[in-house]
């Protein structure tokens, strides 16, 4: 059947891919992205379409190397990623790009194994149900289809080294913008680092799938850089659901507009959130990570160490502690550790407060997690153990300028890089920021908060170069600060050394 048809007529054929389409009527928008992303021609209301979904662009004259597609939620994403992969398996010719005894692959690769279940539904339905495709059927497995001929179909995990060694015919990834919630720190970077050589031998398409997210990663990026540009190679298209899916209930989405605006906009709008978006960019994190230095750094005589928990009680959460110490205005995390579930955290606790003697610390300090059972853990290990009193998310923001100063060295551990990489900022309903990492299934920032405390509590000890005038009012050299601890008349505190007094305000170093 190869060379057949084009993917357009494919998809209407009630003998190919239309058997399980559905009603073709409803896939006009995508029927405009399909013929622009390969090369087919358009009547004047496809054209009209394709602009308003590609930014204004012209269609694309021949197949393109890559397609994007940022669009709402339940606009039948994963339906068209299984139809596309039905169809270049089963229609398109790759004879040319394999050698005898090779396999070519068609990947679509899913991020969750939910997303790979119902990716693999859809492909079977598109083989199935069809009279003609059902026939090349030759084998299939929980994740891949062999076809007679020599193709296969494969559903994989969005891991970069599941498509390494293999030729590719196709790549298909659905759902690209969330694949940084899984194990790897660049999921959706290496990916596609991998995905371009695989594909080089058969000048493959790449097709890239998704609901927008926050504006960072690759789809991010694919956005900016082609959206609306008349770029021979890559094709950007997107727009909201109901453009998508005219059959969606248009209440629901009104109903997520009111509720809550700025999700809606990712969720149904196609758009990427403007109240979302990453905490810290992958440079300046590259830029802390020491990859000379080994994990762990020994205690040295004559550093002030200051160490942070993040405890557990050990059900869902791993319980984290940071120990680090400045070294002028840098600050150096000596230890990172971690331990998953399942867990004793009273042992946890007693092996922590160990580790904080061992840099003569005499406290360690954590958030308000379990109150007077933390409390009473580490006092058991004979260590006492103070409660933070800034919020985690003001401890994350608070970290930035550090970061942005390069003045963060950490070690070359994949948890926490991975952590930092994940964490979100969000603009809360009051204006205020709000840090956290995403939710879902296997994210945390257990480590990520560790570190951001410990280097809370350097930043705090080290001196501080203040003027203190006669309205109550520390300023230090980025601006406003807290007022000094004591009256006019004691000031400045004990342990401040004074470098010159004036009638109206006072210099000085806080020790």
């Amino acid at each position: 059947m190869s060379g057949r048809d084009d993917p357009i007529t494919a998809l209407r054929d009630p003998d190919g891919l239309g058997a399980a389409l559905g009603d073709p009527s409803t896939f006009a928008t995508w029927f405009a992205a399909i013929k622009g992303a390969y090369g087919l021609p358009m009547d004047r209301a496809e054209r009209a379409l394709f602009g308003k979904i590609a930014g204004g662009r012209k269609p694309p004259k021949r197949r393109v190397r890559e397609l994007w597609a940022v669009i709402g939620r339940r606009a039948a994403k994963s339906r068209i990623a299984a139809a596309l992969g039905c169809y270049e398996a089963c229609y398109v010719d790759h004879g040319a790009a394999l050698s005898p005894g090779e396999t070519g692959v068609v990947a679509i690769i899913a991020g969750s194994k939910d997303q790979a279940d119902s990716v693999m539904g859809y492909l079977r339905a598109f083989l199935t149900e069809s009279p003609l495709l059902s026939e090349m059927i030759e084998s299939e497995t929980a994740d891949e289809i062999r076809l007679v001929g020599g193709l296969t179909i494969a559903v994989m995990g969005a891991s970069f080294r599941l498509v390494r060694g293999r030729t590719l015919v196709a790549a298909i990834v659905d759902e690209v913008a969330y694949l940084r919630d899984q194990a790897s720190q660049l999921s959706d970077i290496e990916l596609y680092r991998a995905l371009l050589p695989a594909l080089a031998t058969s000048r493959g398409i790449l097709i890239g799938i998704s609901s927008p997210y926050r504006r960072t990663g690759l789809l991010a990026k694919k956005h900016r850089d082609h959206f609306g540009k008349n770029d021979g190679d890559v094709l950007v298209i997107g727009g909201p659901t109901e453009l998508f899916n005219p059959t969606i209930d248009r209440k629901t989405i009104a109903d997520a507009y009111r509720d809550d605006p700025e999700s809606a906009k990712a969720e149904w709008g196609g758009l990427f959130r403007s109240d979302l978006s990453a905490l810290l960019d992958d440079a300046v994190i590259d830029a802390a990570i020491d990859h000379e230095r080994p994990l762990e750094l020994p205690p040295r005589p004559g550093v002030t160490y200051q160490c942070f928990v993040d405890a557990s009680a050990g059900r869902a959460d791993a319980f984290t502690v940071c120990v680090g110490h400045l070294e002028g205005e840098r600050f150096v995390a000596d230890v990172v550790r971690g331990r998953r579930p399942p867990l004793n955290p009273n042992q946890v606790a007693a092996d922590y407060a160990a580790l904080a003697k061992e840099y003569g610390c005499t406290k360690v300090v954590g958030d308000n997690f379990a109150a007077e059972f933390t409390v009473r853990a580490f006092e058991a290990a004979g260590m006492r153990y103070e409660r933070c009193l800034k919020p985690k998310s003001t401890l994350y923001l608070d970290s930035v300028a550090s970061f942005m100063r390069g003045a963060v060295s950490i070690p070359d551990d994949p948890d926490l890089v991975r952590e930092l990489r994940l964490l979100e900022r969000r603009v809360g309903p009051s204006g205020k920021d709000r840090v956290d990492h995403p939710q879902g299934v296997g994210s945390s920032d257990d480590r990520a908060n560790a570190l951001a405390g410990a280097l809370s509590m350097a930043v705090a000890k080290a001196p501080q170069a203040f003027v203190w005038n006669v309205d109550g009012l520390a300023i230090g050299a980025d601006g406003p600060v807290t007022a000094p601890p004591a009256a006019p008349d004691v000031w400045p505190p004990p342990g401040a050394e004074v470098l010159s007094a004036y009638p109206e305000h006072a210099w000085g170093i806080a020790g």
